[in-house]
């Protein structure tokens, strides 16, 4: 038997070393600037330590702080260096989850009877920087579940014996760093000395597993970093997002707001942010009915025995709202979690033939998910939402051809929008854990592939991540970088092959047999809340002029100039632009500095000579004065300027 394997790294090239060979020495044979950095190895889509041994044939990737997944592996570790120096500096403490998270990682912590308080964080920092430079390593070692329930026994530890209820033997390992040992699947860095910087972000309330009848856990925030310079970019990164948080734009601009009497996570949108809201509906709209979409419109509840046919009850019921019950016939209704369902029963209302597809149906659908308080968050993590929902109901044939139309429109979706930084993510299925999945595997090879080609022809580049498939079928997930770097997942294409098997969906084929159509969810936006948030803090309040809210402030100098305002504002309400006349008694200095901090767009400023040249003086946000126009010519510029930012290519 052959004690050697092949390596095949990301370029293609094939490299041959003995069995047992780790990441870790594959990156030293390559070169010491990668040995010095490689923080975990992706073995054939799975991220492992890179000091674990590889004893097969096998596609290799090295994880460095430059990749996702090698930043997930550092602050997966940060997290046991933290809980490290917490054991060291409160002893007895008890440890819940500690997972990495988009900005670094956190830990959820039993204290006992100690109120943890803000002003401790930074001695807590100052232990993890001394552990961290022990330069101590990750040791992963496997364990039977008997020994891991005798060891946390022994701890007093609840957390960790719940658990490893639900946990196997052959599947628990330990990780020892230092003096600190955690029950933990892995993966982590090599050692604690990679991490030169930490920052404890915040401290929140944490149910122990979601569960509000549970005990409230203390959970701490964090982020850490390989070089100091980081973390000070990222301060300053973090005071830029201040500035920019929609929460406070959104209330400085008038958007929305939230009411405790209304209820937690239920946004009440005001008319700026309304008109805000219907701009960006319009929009979708029109470009929806050139690719020949259909508008549909759904009820807001609908019945149990509809969601356990789609399967969502049984997935998602303990996160959705409690089941409504009628008074008198004893049905039950709940609060509606996913538009898809609904979208197939009108399908199904009358029989189709193959000539008849594909058919599109769109719906700005709102939709009602349970989540806990702790976990609300401005417009990005709210219980009601509205998505730009649609559902393509296509053959076989024609799954490829649908999908890459559907990527054409969220490109074109984020074009418009001055999202031009994105990452084109293709989520499959986890083949080591088919059990979370409904459907065949021949079902989800003919997704997964159909995604990929579709892909492939229209030449995207690609990042494919294992496990992150919806549990009815594979996807591809827009991963956008905003203005401060940062990303966020917002359009989304899933190719589903199990709902219209559930439904029992059919058409009637060119054979004049029944077979089952394909179906494609799209939704470009997401949910309209979450893009709305993510588009203020992109843009800083500062939208582009089509979809302002408030595109233009007519600015008398006096009052003897109103009725001219007032003229000028019809005239420009007729050519759509919309805004305000402040007639207020104030000097004009004042009414210009006011616009501008509510990021109008255009300001036109009416006097004397504006008024006998029947034109207006133009100020642009930002930039000053752009001279005297006809309100012709300012109509033509401003159409022209709209016109521009949303041409098709």
């Amino acid at each position: 038997m052959s004690q050697q394997i092949n390596i095949t790294l990301p370029d293609g090239s094939v490299r041959v070393y003995d069995k047992g060979t780790t990441g870790l020495q594959i990156a030293a044979s390559i070169s010491e600037g990668l040995a010095r950095n490689v923080l975990a190895a992706k073995v054939n889509g799975h991220v492992w330590d890179a000091s674990r041994e590889i004893h097969e044939d096998s596609n290799l990737q090295l994880l460095t702080w430059n990749d996702l997944e090698g930043k997930s592996t550092f602050w997966h570790s940060s997290a046991h260096l933290m809980a490290e120096a917490l054991e060291s500096l409160f002893p007895g403490i008890k440890f819940g989850i500690g997972p990495p998270i988009e900005t670094g990682f956190y830990y959820d912590v039993d204290f006992g009877d100690h109120k943890l308080e803000g002003e401790e964080l930074e001695m807590i920092e100052n232990k993890i920087m001394e552990l961290a430079k022990l330069k101590s390593e990750f040791i992963r070692k496997e364990v039977s579940k008997k020994d891991a329930v005798a060891y946390f026994q022994e701890k007093g530890d609840e957390y960790k014996l719940d658990l490893l209820e639900g946990l196997e033997d052959g599947s628990i390992t330990f990780y020892e760093q230092g003096n600190f040992t955690d029950l933990c699947r892995g993966p982590h860095i090599p050692n604690t000395g990679f991490i030169k910087a930490v920052k404890l972000t915040n401290i929140a309330g944490a149910y122990w597993r979601g569960d509000e009848k549970r005990k409230m856990l203390t959970r701490i925030y964090g982020v850490t970093f390989p070089k100091a310079q980081e973390l000070k970019d990222y301060l300053t990164l973090l005071e830029e997002a201040k500035k920019r948080d929609h929460r406070k734009l959104g209330r400085e601009l008038e958007l929305f707001m939230f009411s405790e009497k209304v209820g937690m996570g239920l946004p009440l949108w005001l008319p700026k942010g309304t008109l805000l809201r219907e701009r960006l509906v319009a929009f979708m709209k029109r470009a929806q009915d050139k690719s020949g979409y259909q508008q549909v419109t759904t009820p807001h509840i609908g019945s149990k025995v509809l969601y356990e046919t789609s399967g969502h009850y049984e997935k998602y019921g303990k996160d959705s709202f409690q089941p409504i019950t009628t008074p008198h016939e004893g049905e039950t209704f709940l609060l509606k979690p996913m538009n898809c369902p609904h979208h197939c029963e009108i399908y199904k209302h009358k029989p189709r033939s193959y000539k008849d597809l594909p058919i599109r149906y769109a719906e700005f659908g709102t939709v009602y998910r349970y989540e806990q308080s702790g976990e609300l968050h401005g417009l990005t993590r709210v219980r009601g939402f509205t998505q730009d929902d649609a559902h393509i109901f296509c053959r076989p044939d024609q799954v490829k051809e649908e999908f890459i139309k559907v990527i054409d429109l969220v490109l074109y979706v984020f074009k418009a929008l001055g999202f031009d930084d994105y990452t084109a993510q293709i989520s499959l299925r986890d083949p080591e854990n088919k059990q979370k999945y409904i459907g065949s595997d021949e079902a989800w090879e003919k997704a997964e592939s159909s995604i990929i080609e579709a892909c492939a022809e229209k030449g995207m580049e690609t990042v494919t991540e294992l496990g992150e498939a919806a549990f009815y079928g594979p996807k591809l997930d827009f991963m956008v970088k905003d203005a401060l770097g940062r990303k966020w997942q917002l359009g989304t294409i899933q190719v589903d092959y199990q709902l219209p098997e559930r439904f029992q969906l059919e058409y009637i084929g060119s054979d004049n047999q029944k077979h089952r159509p394909v179906m494609i969810h799209r939704a470009p936006f997401g949910s309209l809340e979450r893009f709305v948030a993510v588009l203020i803090e992109h843009c800083g309040g500062e939208f582009p002029l089509w979809l302002a809210p408030e595109q233009i402030n007519i600015l008398p100098i006096s009052e003897k100039f109103i009725q001219y305002a007032e003229e000028i504002k019809g005239i420009l309400e007729d050519a759509g632009i919309t805004g305000q006349l402040d007639n207020r008694d104030e000097k004009i200095g004042r009414k210009i500095r006011d616009a501008e901090v509510k990021k109008v767009p255009f300001m036109l400023i009416v006097g004397e000579k504006e008024q006998e040249e029947g034109k207006v003086a133009v100020r642009k946000h930002g930039q000053g004065d752009l001279g005297s126009f006809s309100i012709e010519e300012f109509i033509n510029y401003f159409q022209g300027i709209i016109s521009e930012s949303l041409k098709k290519e």
